[in-house]
Parts: structure tokens; C-alpha cells; sequence
């Protein structure tokens, strides 16, 4: 074997877990799982499956069971999903999402649309941003008959976790920048350990180093690096956070999870640009936990709580 062939294994960008390149292109995604397929869950009831929007794209819809609807055939708030794993992994057909959307859609109950987007570094952003919207924007058509029977267009809700907490706010943002008067104001939104980041740390943050790296790898035309105000909702420049087309905001950090001052000055940040309307916000901070904890450990009485802190959040009028 000759040395050049050696040389292809060589690592050119190690994000472990998410993700691991090398010199010959090969790509590696340790915490990769097979997809599972939509049905009926046998916990929940909760019924699924799959529209392919486009070639690269698809969501899974969830319908809870009759017997969870309002009484008096009430329609059902709906929330869209997006998931996390830094733009580099996930799918809305995981195990571990599939299972939190059954969860999710019961407990609230609401139906859920989980949004499966296109991963870089294949597809760099803005490619997650744009498949993510045009979801939004079919979502809001009501083109499913799932949504046009049994949802609420007055009450929907965007969700996501990390990257996909990072998509809500996009979304939000863009939502309210791009029409003065959108079609369907968003009732809010619902942001999980966000994944944020600034050049300057903040509270207990160590220096940007592996989140600055991932961030620019993902997103090679990042402005300022960690301060794009895609990364950086609250940098020096970016868009002011009274434009966020939403009547309400939940911010779910933490204990164990380096992004948690993110999120919390991200709270902060839009009580602020609101007048002081601390109202608008809810802060939930999870104690002696970490990262994304829930999908993990799906049993954990923390977990238990962060969900039903998030049903009584999209359940409310």
C-alpha cells in the first residue's frame, strides 16, 4: 500500500460523537442509529407517518388517539419539530425521536410534525434552514389532511433541541422579518438546550474552541465566525429579538450542559427586547442533568418533568 493511501485515513475534522472526517472524504457518525418506521405506538397510541416534501426532505406527522383530543372535537394545537445533533446528525425517523415525538404528542395532546432536514457537511447550511422552512411553510398550507381536520393553524408551536432549538429561533426570526403581517403569527415557540455560541464566553463557559470549529464547519459562510447572528442571536448586530413572530417563548437548559449560559442569557435577552414582559418567558432549568438528557434517558424523572413542563406550555390559551 502506498503512503498516499495511508495518508486517507488520516483525520482532517474530529467532532466525536457527532461526527469524524477524514482525508478520502469517508465520513463517520458514531452515534448514528437505524431509522424506524411510523405506525402506532403501542405505549401511547399516538399514530404516525412519513411526507416526503421533497427528494432530500421528509416529516413525520403524529395524530394522538381520539380518545386524547379535547372533548367537543376541539381542534388540536401542532407543533413542529425539529431535531438536534449539531446540522451533522439526526433524523426525524430515530429511535430516540420517534419515541420523544409519541411522548410529546400525547401528552399535550397536539399533533406533531418532526421535520427530517438535509446534514452537512454534504449540505452546509443554510441547506438545514431552508428545508426546515419550506416544512413550516407546508405545515401552514394545511395541505395533510391530518393537519387541515384536526389541527389549529391559530396554535402552532415550533420545538427542536440544540441545532434544532437553533432552527426555532431562525425560523422565528425569519418569520417575523419577512412579512409585516405573516399569515399565521406563531403561538410560540420552545427552544431545548439551544445550541448557541458567541466568540467571548459568557457565565462559566470555557473558550469557544470545538463549538467555534463545529459552527464554521457546518456553516463555511458564517460572518464572524461564533458571532453570526445565526449562532449568536445576541451579538453586536444581529437582528433585535422584538422581531421574533411569536406570542410567547420557553428556554429548557440544563444543569450539566455547557450551553445552558447560552440559554439562559437567551431567555434574558427576549424578556428584555419585550419591555420587561417576563410573562412571554418561561425559563425551566433541569437540574443534575446534561445535554439533551431526555432522549437518553427517557425514563428519568427529570425527564418526566421537562415534558410536562412543555405540554402545559402548548396547552395553555
Amino acid at each position: 500500500m502506498s503512503s498516499d493511501a495511508g495518508d486517507d485515513d488520516d483525520v482532517v475534522h474530529d467532532f466525536r460523537p457527532l461526527i469524524v472526517v477524514y482525508k478520502s472524504g469517508r465520513l463517520e457518525r458514531p452515534l448514528a442509529t437505524p431509522p424506524v418506521p411510523p405506525g402506532t405506538d403501542a405505549a401511547t397510541g399516538v399514530a404516525s407517518r412519513d411526507v416526503r416534501l421533497s427528494a432530500a426532505s421528509f416529516v413525520r406527522l403524529y395524530l394522538p388517539p381520539p380518545c386524547a383530543a379535547v372533548a367537543g372535537g376541539e381542534r388540536l394545537p401542532v407543533v413542529v419539530y425539529f431535531h438536534g445533533g449539531g446540522f451533522v446528525i439526526g433524523s426525524a425517523a430515530s429511535p430516540a425521536y420517534h419515541r420523544c415525538l409519541n411522548d410529546l404528542a400525547a401528552a399535550c395532546p397536539a399533533v406533531a410534525v418532526s421535520v427530517d432536514y438535509r446534514l452537512a457537511p454534504e449540505h452546509p447550511l443554510p441547506a438545514a434552514y431552508e428545508d426546515s422552512a419550506a416544512a413550516l411553510a407546508w405545515v401552514l398550507s394545511a395541505a395533510d389532511p391530518w393537519l387541515a381536520v384536526h389541527g389549529d393553524l391559530s396554535r402552532v408551536f415550533l420545538a427542536g433541541d440544540s441545532a434544532g432549538g437553533n432552527i426555532c429561533h431562525h425560523l422565528a426570526m425569519r418569520h417575523g422579518l419577512t412579512s409585516q403581517h405573516p399569515p399565521h403569527r406563531l403561538k410560540g415557540i420552545v427552544l431545548i438546550h439551544p445550541w448557541f455560541w458567541g466568540k467571548e464566553p459568557i457565565g462559566g463557559e470555557a473558550a469557544a474552541g470545538e463549538q467555534k470549529g463545529l459552527w464554521e464547519f457546518v456553516c463555511p459562510d458564517a460572518a464572524d465566525g461564533a458571532d453570526d447572528p445565526r449562532m449568536n442571536p445576541t451579538a453586536a448586530g444581529a437582528p433585535g429579538l422584538e422581531n421574533l413572530a411569536c406570542e410567547k417563548v420557553m428556554v429548557c437548559v440544563a444543569e450539566g450542559d455547557t450551553l445552558r449560559w447560552r440559554g439562559r442569557a437567551y431567555a434574558e435577552a427576549v424578556v428584555r427586547a419585550r419591555g420587561g414582559e417576563a410573562a412571554a418567558v418561561e425559563l425551566l432549568e433541569s437540574e443534575g442533568v446534561g445535554h439533551v438528557f431526555y432522549l437518553f434517558e427517557p425514563g428519568h424523572e427529570k425527564a418526566d418533568e421537562l415534558l410536562r413542563r412543555i405540554a402545559a406550555f402548548i396547552s395553555a390559551k
